[in-house]
């Protein structure tokens, strides 16, 4: 069991850290935690994910809770599902874009409010390692299957607005983009890549964080007139975009192009992960929304959109929480916004971006140090004059650039991000900080 109960979710390589015989004890945990009525459990396209799931239920049934079994969906599909069927739980069972020897469990509460390392997750190790369990049910719970997709894919076409004809090309991964791209059968014409079911990624990994990832979707709009492309990651929480000329779009600036889009109807709080450009805040204001700052992690962020009732919310990884999907993630739902937006202009999705591409960026650049909180130390003593905020890591802002550092939970990394008004402050600046962190 050593390691597999992460920060935001259960996740190892199947046969070895993670097991069908832990599966079953993880169920009993999560009804013994919970005490839930019914549970909505889906998964991905991975062979052992069917023998997961039958031992995880075998566990939620021992203690008398309804399985509803979702069978194969998209991650968002099973937070809709949570929410839209009043469940008191629910698990997908995923490991995301992780390669296919991998599975994992990410788990919820009712109303998809998501159960992390410290809300939830730390409670559910120690029940699994003491085995200190609920009794049995007098009677135990069914299992019956549901299939969600029908009513998810109407939810979110529901939001469409699409004026003219689109030509996408979507790279599925082999994976549930399949499923979750479903969203968009018929209001745009796709050209698919990848779009038969395979849990062993026989083409790339399925994370369009991984520049390299994108290099066949590339070629394939480099065939024809796309106006733009998206690329999926292994559960499709996460979606990667292509403007029409295959160049890759920065996660934030699709934040900027959804809050735009969103906020043409009524106003409220959107949120942005602390590491995006400073061009997504002043989108949001521009546009009458509510700019929030959040720190990184879906669990932060879920939490912090519940408490602002917020609209939005986009996160640097490409992941893109709505409102309308329980305050989770709609990876369909980001790309039919803004299918929305470039099918009402007649400027291409690049011409769209140029406004909002104000800064220069790093991009994430991580470096391996002995002493993680020392090398911060190190860049707060040297850039004292900037206003600081602290909350995720170590931000400094000046009036034309700033930069934010956070450590690795799980490696002696620094991340940083830093960005500025023009190409050589970045680059100077961006040198001069990473001296900083990575001097001896």
């Amino acid at each position: 069991m050593a390691g597999i109960f992460k920060a935001y979710d259960i996740r190892g390589v199947y046969g070895e850290t993670l097991t069908d015989d832990l599966a079953f004890p993880i169920g009993r945990a999560l009804a013994t935690l919970l005490k839930p009525r019914r549970v909505v459990v889906g998964r991905d396209m991975r062979p052992h994910s069917d023998p997961l799931f039958r031992e995880l239920a075998r566990g939620l049934q021992l203690h008398g809770a309804e399985v509803l079994d979702l069978g194969l969906c998209s991650t968002p599909m099973s937070y809709f599902a949570n929410g839209r069927l009043g469940a008191d739980a629910s698990v997908m069972i995923t490991a995301s874009h992780n390669p296919g020897a991998w599975n994992g469990f990410k788990l919820c509460r009712e109303q998809a409010i998501p159960i992390s390392g410290l809300s939830g997750l730390q409670d559910l190790e120690r029940l699994v390692q003491s085995g200190a369990f609920d009794p049995p049910a007098a009677r135990p719970g069914a299992v019956s299957s549901y299939d969600i997709a029908p009513a998810y894919v109407a939810h979110i076409r529901s939001f469409a607005d699409i004026r003219r004809p689109l030509q996408v090309a979507i790279d599925y991964a082999n994976a549930m983009g399949i499923y979750e791209g479903r969203v968009l059968d018929g209001l745009v014409r796709i050209t698919p890549l990848y779009d038969q079911l395979d849990g062993t990624f026989p083409h790339h990994e399925a994370n369009p964080l991984k520049l390299e990832t994108l290099a066949g979707l590339q070629a394939q709009m480099g065939r024809g007139a796309y106006d733009f492309g998206l690329a999926f990651d292994g559960d499709a929480d996460r979606v990667g975009f292509l403007d029409e000329q295959g160049r890759i779009v920065p996660m934030d600036m699709i934040t900027a192009l959804i809050a735009q889009d969103l906020l043409r109807g009524p106003k409220g709080p959107i949120l942005y992960d602390l590491r995006s450009s400073w061009a997504v805040k002043e989108v949001i204001s521009e546009n009458g929304g509510t700019p929030l700052m959040c720190r990184v992690g879906h669990a932060f962020i879920k939490q912090q959109m519940r408490a602002a009732n917020a609209l939005f919310a986009g996160e640097l990884s490409g992941h893109y929480y709505f409102r309308e999907n329980y305050f989770t993630e709609s990876a369909a739902l980001a790309a039919l916004y803004v299918a929305n937006l470039v099918s009402r202009s007649a400027q291409p999705l690049s011409a769209l971006l140029r406004p909002i591409q104000r800064y220069v960026a790093s991009g994430e650049i991580n470096s391996e140090v002995a002493d993680p909180a020392r090398a911060i130390e190190r860049l707060r003593r040297h850039y004292a004059g900037g206003r600081v905020i602290e909350l995720d890591g170590l931000s400094i802002e000046f009036a034309d650039w700033w930069f934010n550092v956070r450590m690795s939970n799980t490696e002696p990394l620094v991340r940083l991000n830093l960005e500025a008004r023009t190409r050589a402050l970045m680059e100077q600046r961006r040198d001069e900080a990473l001296a900083l962190l990575r001097a001896p």
